[in-house]
C-alpha cells in the first residue's frame, strides 16, 4: 500500500520517501566508521593480519610463518575486495574503506527492498536502518555482514523482476549473483535461497496458487542458485570443518534477541532492540499497520531458521544469531501504514528518522573509545622484532559481560605490521586460506588459544598452564593483553615493555 499525500490533485512523495533524503540516510550510515582509523570490531585486527598473509603470500618474514593454500571458499567477501584495492591505497586503508561500505550497502539495500514491496517507502523502514550495525557486523562478521547486505539487494531484485520479467530471468540472472553470495560467505548464500524461497512462495500466493503447487514452485525456482556452489566445490572448494553444538539453547537465544544491537552501554542496546521488537508486536496487532506477505514470509522462514540452527555449526559461530538481524529486519520492512493515516505515518517517520540518527550517535562515540583502547593495547609492538614468533594471551570477558574491549584479535594488526607469527590467526579448514607453519607450537599455534577467559567460563585458555607448557623453541616473545606485567610467572621470561594491563616478554633461554 503506498503512502501518499494528495496536492493540487497530484500525488507527491512524503519527505520521508525522497531521494534526497535516501541519499542521505545512506551517507549517514558511514559516520560512526569515519574516525577510527582501523574500524573497532572484535574480528576486524585478525582479519587485517590474514589479509596481510594473503597478500605476501610466500614472501619476506611471513612465509616461514604461514602458508596460503589458494582455492575458492564460501569465506572470501572483504578478502577479496581488500586485495583488489590495496596495492592502490594500502591494505589498512583499503580495509577501512570496505568496511565503512558495509553498512552504507546496508541502508540502501534496506531503502531499495522496500521500495520494491510497498511502491513507497513506508515510515517503518526507518526503524530498520539501525540493523546495519547490529551484533554481527559488531563482531567483525564483515564477510556474512557483506553478504547480508548484498542478499537484502538480492532480494529486491528477485521482487523487481518476478514483476516486469518472466520467470527465465530470475533463474538466469542468480546463477552468478548467488555464486557472488556464496564467495562473499557461504551462510549469507543459505540466507539468499531462504528468503527468496519465502518471496517467490508468496508471489506464488498472491497469484491464487494453492500452498503445495506455490511450494514446489517456489523450491524449483531455487535450484538454479545451486549450481555455481556444486561446480565450485567440484572443483575443490572443500566444505567447512568444525565443532557443531548447542541446539536449542533457548536462553541463549532470548540474550542474542536482548543483545541485537549491543555496543557499548547494556540499558540502552537492551531497550533499543527491545523497542524494534515490540513494534512488530504492535504492527501485529494494530489495525492501522500491516505486514506485506512479500517479505512476511520470508521472514517466517529466517524466525524457524532462527528456532533450528545451532550456536555452532561446522566450526563458524554464533550461527543462529547471524540469521537474527536479517530476519527482524525483514519484519520491519514488511510493516505498512493503513490508508488515510499520514498524521500517523508522519509520526512514526520522525520517531524512526529519530531513532536511527540517535543509534548514530551513540555508535560513533562507542567506536571512538573501543579505538582509543585498541590502539593503547597496540603501543609496544615496535619493540617486537620483525618476522618474530610471539604467543599472545588476552583476558578476554565472559560473553555475558557487555563491556567488551574488543581485544580478542588485537595481534592481527601486529601480524599486519611486524610481519609477526602469533596464535590469534582462524585455521579452519574450509573457512580459511591460511595455515600455520609451526606445528611444534600446537595447541598454542591458532585461534582461540589466545583467549583467557575468567575462572567460570569452562573454555579457552588457562593463563599458568600456558605460559608454563608454551613451546620456547617456537615462541621468542609473550604478549599479554589485559594482565598486570609479571603475572606470566616464569624464569626464562624478562619484561621488555609494559604499559598499564598489558606487557611484552621475551624468552632468553629457549629450550
Amino acid at each position: 500500500m503506498l503512502e501518499e499525500s494528495r496536492a493540487g490533485g497530484s500525488l507527491r512523495p512524503r519527505w520521508w520517501q525522497r531521494r534526497s533524503v535516501a541519499l542521505l540516510l545512506v551517507a549517514l550510515a558511514a559516520v560512526p566508521l569515519l574516525w577510527p582509523a582501523i574500524p573497532p570490531l572484535t574480528d576486524l585486527p585478525g582479519h587485517i593480519g590474514r589479509f596481510t598473509i594473503m597478500a605476501e603470500a610466500g614472501q619476506g618474514p611471513l612465509a616461514q610463518h604461514y602458508h596460503v593454500i589458494w582455492k575458492l571458499i564460501g569465506n572470501l567477501g572483504v578478502d577479496g575486495l581488500v586485495l583488489l584495492l590495496a596495492p592502490l591505497v594500502g591494505l589498512e586503508p583499503a580495509t577501512k574503506l570496505i568496511v565503512l561500505a558495509i553498512p552504507m550497502l546496508s541502508v540502501a539495500a534496506m531503502l531499495w527492498l522496500s521500495r520494491a514491496v510497498h511502491g513507497r517507502i513506508p515510515p517503518t523502514t526507518l526503524f530498520a536502518l539501525p540493523l546495519a550495525y547490529a551484533a554481527p557486523f559488531q563482531f567483525g562478521f564483515v564477510n556474512f555482514s557483506l553478504a547480508v547486505a548484498l542478499v537484502i539487494a538480492a532480494l529486491a531484485l528477485w521482487l523487481r523482476l518476478a514483476r516486469r520479467s518472466p520467470a527465465w530471468v530470475r533463474l538466469v540472472a542468480f546463477v552468478p549473483i548467488a555464486g557472488a553470495i556464496w564467495l562473499c560467505h557461504a551462510f549469507g548464500w543459505a540466507l539468499l535461497g531462504l528468503f527468496v524461497a519465502g518471496a517467490e512462495l508468496a508471489l506464488r500466493r498472491e497469484r491464487g496458487q494453492g500452498w503445495w503447487r506455490a511450494a514446489v514452485g517456489a523450491a524449483a525456482m531455487c535450484v538454479p542458485m545451486v549450481l555455481p556452489v556444486l561446480v565450485i566445490m567440484a572443483s575443490g572448494g572443500g566444505a567447512a570443518v568444525g565443532a557443531t553444538g548447542r541446539w536449542f539453547d533457548f536462553s541463549l537465544k532470548l540474550y542474542w534477541a536482548t543483545s541485537l544491537l549491543r555496543e557499548r552501554w547494556q540499558l540502552y542496546d537492551v531497550l533499543s532492540a527491545l523497542g524494534l521488537f515490540l513494534l512488530v508486536i504492535v504492527a501485529w496487532r494494530s489495525p492501522r499497520l500491516s505486514f506485506a506477505p512479500l517479505l512476511g514470509l520470508p521472514a517466517l522462514f529466517g524466525a524457524a531458521a532462527f528456532l533450528l540452527l545451532p550456536a555452532f555449526y561446522a566450526g563458524a559461530s554464533y550461527v543462529d544469531m547471524r540469521v537474527l538481524p536479517a530476519t527482524l529486519m525483514l519484519c520491519l520492512l514488511a510493516i505498512r501504514v493503513a490508508p488515510g493515516q499520514e498524521r500517523f505515518a508522519g509520526h512514526l517517520a520522525a520517531i524512526g528518522a529519530s531513532f536511527f540518527i540517535l543509534r548514530l550517535a551513540t555508535s560513533t562515540i562507542a567506536f571512538l573509545l573501543f579505538a582509543q583502547g585498541q590502539a593503547a593495547a597496540l603501543a609496544g609492538i615496535d619493540t617486537l622484532p620483525q618476522g618474530a614468533a610471539v604467543l599472545v594471551l588476552v583476558n578476554e570477558p565472559a560473553a555475558d559481560n557487555w563491556h567488551n574491549p574488543r581485544l580478542g584479535h588485537i595481534a592481527g594488526l601486529a601480524t599486519a605490521r611486524r610481519r609477526v607469527f602469533t596464535n590469534e590467526q582462524w585455521a579452519l579448514a574450509g573457512q580459511q586460506l591460511v595455515v600455520p607453519l609451526h606445528p611444534a607450537a600446537a595447541p598454542y599455534d591458532r585461534d582461540p588459544s589466545q583467549l583467557v577467559y575468567p575462572a567460570s567460563v569452562k573454555d579457552g585458555t588457562d593463563f599458568d598452564t600456558a605460559i608454563a607448557r608454551f613451546d620456547r623453541g617456537a615462541f621468542g616473545y609473550v604478549w599479554t593483553i589485559g594482565f598486570p606485567p609479571g603475572r606470566a610467572r616464569a624464569p626464562d621470561l624478562v619484561i621488555v615493555w609494559s604499559d598499564g594491563d598489558d606487557a611484552i616478554y621475551r624468552v632468553v633461554s629457549r629450550r
